[in-house]
């Protein structure tokens, strides 16, 4: 499913995303990460309120990805500016759950903020491996 999607606020303790899925769309607000979890907050709103807050309200550049499911992964390839960058994600059943890791994994992201969506859509680019 493509994904167009942009932030009203960026600031990690109250992220505010607006994201257009489809044929609809949502505002999240997701709290500070502790680890790899935190709380997130979705409604769902009319495609053309969204639309118009892109058009009207101050927000990050917009992210086009692509997103594909492999069980209960999540696999993003990003375009334009990000075009190159896939990031792969699982929703882990607890903290502590096990997971194997499928071969097309690379290295892990998930505390680097700099491959968080709201970064992302601030640099406009692909973050340097250290």
């Amino acid at each position: 499913m493509r994904f167009v999607q942009t932030y009203l606020n960026t600031d990690p303790d109250a992220t505010v995303r607006l994201r257009i899925a489809g044929d609809s769309a949502y505002l999240t607000v997701k709290s500070r990460n502790h680890g790899a979890e935190r709380n997130e907050w979705e409604y769902k709103i009319p495609v053309s309120d969204a639309r118009e807050m892109i058009e009207d309200c101050e927000t990050s550049p917009v992210i086009d990805k692509t997103r594909y499911r492999d069980g209960r992964w999540e696999i993003d390839v990003y375009h334009g500016a990000l075009h190159g960058l896939v990031i792969a994600e699982i929703e882990l059943e607890n903290l502590h759950e096990k997971v194997d890791l499928p071969d097309y994994i690379g290295r892990e992201i998930t505390n680097d903020t700099r491959y968080y969506n709201s970064s992302l859509s601030q640099s406009g680019e692909i973050p340097l491996n250290d």
